[in-house]
């Protein structure tokens, strides 16, 4: 599975912005998909997942009630939806795609930087 991220940009804090993540090849098989955020001088850090089914979605507790996790099996795209941008999510943000319950996320995008100004 290639996926491939992208809507990150400049915003201040309190904007919004939607990340959206496109996936290509056997994404029928696909168990899950999630979101990732690595900001500098921090290790990466799980943000959001959502099964491909639409059944179960998990958030880290710092984006709870501010970001959700959607997506459109019809294009092959999961969107995650920020509200309420602080500065410290500031971060290249990733999206991640697991093809079996119990494994790691083994495809990985390239990377979309958010930057949100105070």
């Amino acid at each position: 599975v290639q996926l491939q991220a992208c809507g990150g940009g400049l915003v201040q804090a309190g904007g919004s912005l939607r990340l959206s993540c496109v996936a290509s090849g056997l994404t029928f098989s696909m168990y899950r998909m999630g979101w990732f955020r690595q900001a500098p001088g921090k290790e990466r850090e799980f943000v959001a997942a959502i099964r491909w089914s639409g059944i179960g979605i998990s958030y880290a507790d710092s984006v709870k009630g501010r970001f959700t996790i959607s997506r459109a099996i019809a294009k092959n795209t999961v969107h995650l939806q920020m509200n309420s941008l602080k500065p410290e999510d500031t971060a290249v943000y990733y999206c991640a795609g697991q093809m079996r319950a119990g494994t790691s996320y083994d495809s990985w995008g390239q990377g979309t930087l958010v930057t949100v100004s105070s």
